[in-house]
């Protein structure tokens, strides 16, 4: 909570533990230093300061990296829900498909622009 406070414009303890519960941390949980947090949880408060800025463009690399699936789910649906823009990498083909409208390849200094699925992007690479 206290790493949290400094990007948050409302500074009151029940505001920010109730942005924090949202993001899955619950009771002292939220009182526990960065140092001590697992990947998942560094993930989740990199969130709530993401959330809490509120941007319009974000630019994210493996956004489910080190999350667990009730996690995954949240940021899926998050990202869905978003209403600016998102660059993402990942590995996480569901999440690609799901959230993904548009597949920007970059081959050997040259740009491709797809404006297509992610299953439909990799229907196209295959070998014929």
């Amino acid at each position: 909570m206290d790493w949290l406070r400094p990007f948050s414009k409302e500074k009151d303890e029940s505001f920010l533990r109730g942005f924090l519960g949202k993001m899955l941390f619950s009771g002292t949980d939220a009182l526990k230093k960065p140092k001590v947090l697992s990947g998942g949880e560094k993930a989740r408060c990199m969130f709530s300061k993401m959330m809490l800025a509120g941007s319009n463009v974000l630019i994210i690399d493996g956004p489910t990296n080190h999350l667990d699936l009730e996690s995954i789910t949240a940021v899926n649906e998050g990202m869905k829900k978003f209403k600016g823009s998102i660059i993402f990498t990942s590995h996480d083909h569901e999440l690609i498909q799901t959230v993904a409208n548009r597949i920007i390849e970059i081959d050997t200094g040259v740009v491709y622009d797809n404006h297509i699925t992610y299953d439909e992007y990799l229907a196209a690479k295959k070998p014929l």
